[in-house]
């Protein structure tokens, strides 16, 4: 597996972030910042994503509720909710999230995943 996780990486990083982006993502790194990408490649999707035991929509599921409790992440947890999308989940299971885990990360922080949640995905009207 070591030897083919990046491979296997960028197939499910493209899957979830979507093509386009990953390879933008690529193209911009400055030729000192490429390893970067590539350790996100084959670390984060290739180690990480590639296991079984849970699919891949709870998985996204559970990345966007931990970068909102985590606190700080805007960035990221907007690449989450966009993933979300990409896997299937929708919007209004985010908010059901968010809402769920109000009492436990605080208002400040449910708040700014709100935030960028409608940022990303805003409520049709």
């Amino acid at each position: 597996m070591r030897e083919t996780r990046l491979e296997k990486g960028l197939v499910v990083q493209k899957q979830i972030v979507g093509e386009g982006a990953v390879d933008a993502m690529y193209a911009n790194a400055t030729t000192d910042e490429k390893h970067i990408q590539r350790y996100l490649s084959a670390n984060c999707f290739g180690d990480y994503l590639t296991r079984g035991g849970i699919d891949l929509k709870t998985r996204e599921l559970l990345t966007f509720s931990m970068l909102v409790a985590l606190g700080g992440c805007d960035a990221q947890v907007k690449g989450h909710v966009v993933a979300n999308l990409n896997v299937g989940n929708d919007r209004g299971l985010l908010l059901a999230v968010l809402t769920r885990l109000l009492p436990f990360i605080g208002y400040p922080r449910t708040l700014n995943g709100l935030r960028v949640l409608n940022d990303a995905a805003p409520a049709a009207s």
